[in-house]
């Protein structure tokens, strides 16, 4: 039967091969992605593709694949994915089917080509023999990974982490970098002489690659929040979280998907999995708490400010008060609650002994060891510095929350009587200066959002370029971005802007006064910060003296 003719203007965008479990499948897979400017247009030639696909594999007497579809919110790009078990010709049929639905070959010749091809190889996940905890989220990941293996040694486990900044084995660093995809969970499990995997895995290896293992026995989900989207396909928050539930997917029967559980994209994954539903949160009363309990699952939850773990039949196993743990900055964090509930619910799934678990929470330093950028804080005759993370929306809201109650102001600056130096109020102890930026793949809509974030929390703005993260961006353009989202805010000062990192914490060190907190997204030069802070005096802040800044500005 003659083939219609594919609509004018579509083009193949990608045809990427998937190593791992994926976004599609719990098993390796081939995607192929088509664009096009009319809408709809895609999509034609997307099931075009599947269909040649099935068609394909018939004709040299593969079994014909299952094919998913999926389609972008403006319908001018379009995927066709499908598992594969041998990976050379599944690459090849793509390829053929991607050729056929553009009309740019004929069947029988691709046939033909196909026939003379290999097979190729199997796929080669490890088969590991230590349990494996995987985390994603877009915030918190990082933190909870870092806490969930201190716990882990602190329970005397031999831990194999990957994070952000490198793959470590029983607590040294071993290969500095992002290595949250699926060569640092394939270096991890091929490590001798460990007995936990904790891997954090990101969204960017998820999609690149797919996760490097078959199955976990642990999957902790931490929120799903707008970031990186319009990236790789990722259009949508709904996407998102379709790509973080990869690694719920592949949990075992018998482990555990610790779940946040007000985060309804997230608890929405727990219809996704075989395994025990966990769920954590701040609100004890909550109706997923009730859920999870109700079906046999647990809960690890925020009860009269302490750190509780909840099972069914069973009394409340209460581990230590949240402000006791430094990573929640003295209760004052609510993200970094979380997260301690996250991580002690890993623990907990992994049975690891209650003892041991608070005594990790007790331990783990806010230091630039264990959780380097992460609400580091640093003091010199009253003032503070602040370094963290925070790379989009949510991360940046829970760093300002956090800088108010420092400086005494509440969470917000609106509504609070001194002069905050822009004529909209302030704080009543101290201001919160703030050098905000991120990478240049934000969407103009996040960047924006940042900007009136910042306008609305903070009485100093500033720019802090990340000129090696543009990713494509006119520095210019993205800083007059930012400077509108301020605007928007009503703030009417000027925003300078500033090279390095570094350049902006200094500027704002500079007019700072007693009192005041000078808070920098950092991402690009922490060890440079760092090392600057140290050779200029400015001390680390323990738990004691944090409960003191508190207490003075309470």
């Amino acid at each position: 039967m003659p083939q219609e003719a594919p609509p004018e203007g579509v083009e193949l965008l990608e045809l990427r091969v998937l190593d791992g479990p994926n976004r599609f499948f719990t098993r390796p897979a081939v995607k192929l992605e088509f664009g096009a400017d009319e809408p709809g247009a895609a999509a034609r030639v997307a099931e075009a593709a599947a269909e040649s696909v099935r068609r394909l594999h018939e004709r040299l007497g593969l079994a014909s694949p299952r094919v998913t579809l999926r389609h972008s919110s403006d319908g001018r790009r379009a995927m066709a994915a499908y598992p594969w078990r041998r990976r050379t010709i599944a690459q090849a049929i793509g390829a053929a089917a991607a050729r056929l639905s553009l009309g740019a070959s004929d069947e029988g010749r691709e046939v033909r080509a196909l026939r003379a091809m290999a097979l190729g190889p199997l796929p080669s996940l490890p088969n590991p023999r230590i349990p494996i905890v995987a985390v994603t989220g877009t915030n918190g990941k990082s933190t909870t990974t870092r806490l969930l293996a201190h716990i882990a040694t602190t329970a005397r486990r031999r831990v194999g982490m990957t994070n952000s900044d490198g793959i470590y084995v029983r607590g040294e660093l071993v290969e500095a970098g992002d290595w949250t995809g699926y060569g640092g969970a394939g270096r991890i499990l091929s490590e001798p002489g460990l007995d936990l995997a904790v891997l954090e895995t990101a969204r960017g290896g998820i999609l690149l690659r797919g996760i490097g293992y078959a199955a976990n026995d642990v999957a902790v989900v931490t929120n799903v929040s707008a970031d990186h989207l319009g990236l790789q396909g990722i259009d949508t928050i709904d996407e998102l979280a379709e790509v973080k539930g990869a690694i719920v997917r592949i949990t075992r029967r018998d482990g555990w998907a610790v779940l946040n559980a007000a985060d309804e994209r997230v608890w929405a994954m727990r219809r996704q999995t075989r395994a025990g539903i966990y769920a954590f949160g701040l609100d004890p009363a909550a109706r997923q708490v009730r859920e999870a309990l109700d079906a046999g699952g647990r809960a690890a939850v925020l009860r009269d400010g302490w750190l509780v773990l909840l099972r069914p039949g069973r009394r409340a196993l209460r581990l230590v008060p949240a402000a006791d743990a430094p990573v929640t900055f003295g209760g004052l964090s609510t993200f970094n609650v979380a997260n301690a509930l996250a991580a002690a619910a890993a623990a907990d799934a992994l049975d690891l002994p209650p003892a041991r678990i608070r005594e990790g929470l007790r331990t783990f330093a806010r230091d630039t060891t264990s959780n380097p950028g992460r609400m580091n804080l640093f003091e010199r005759d009253g003032r503070l510095a602040m370094v963290d993370f925070a790379h989009n929306e949510a991360g940046l809201v829970g760093l300002l929350d956090v800088c108010r109650h420092l400086v005494g102001g509440g969470a917000t600056r609106q509504g609070v009587e001194g002069d905050g130096g822009n004529g909209r109020g302030g704080t009543a102890r101290g201001r919160v200066l703030l050098a905000i930026g991120t990478a240049g793949d934000r969407s103009n809509e996040i960047l924006r959002n940042l900007g009136r974030i910042a306008g609305r929390g903070a009485d100093e703005v500033v720019i802090a370029e990340k000129q090696h993260y543009l990713r494509g961006r006119d520095l210019e353009s993205m800083n007059a971005i930012l400077r509108r989202g301020v605007a928007d805010a009503g703030y009417m000062r000027e925003v300078p802007a500033y090279p390095t990192e570094l350049e902006a914490l200094q500027a704002l060190l500079s007019r700072s006064r007693r009192g005041d907190v000078a808070a920098i997204m950092a991402h690009a030069e922490r060890p440079e910060i760092f090392d600057w802070l140290e050779r200029h005096g400015y001390q680390p802040v323990t738990m004691d003296e944090l409960r003191a800044i508190l207490a003075a500005g309470a």
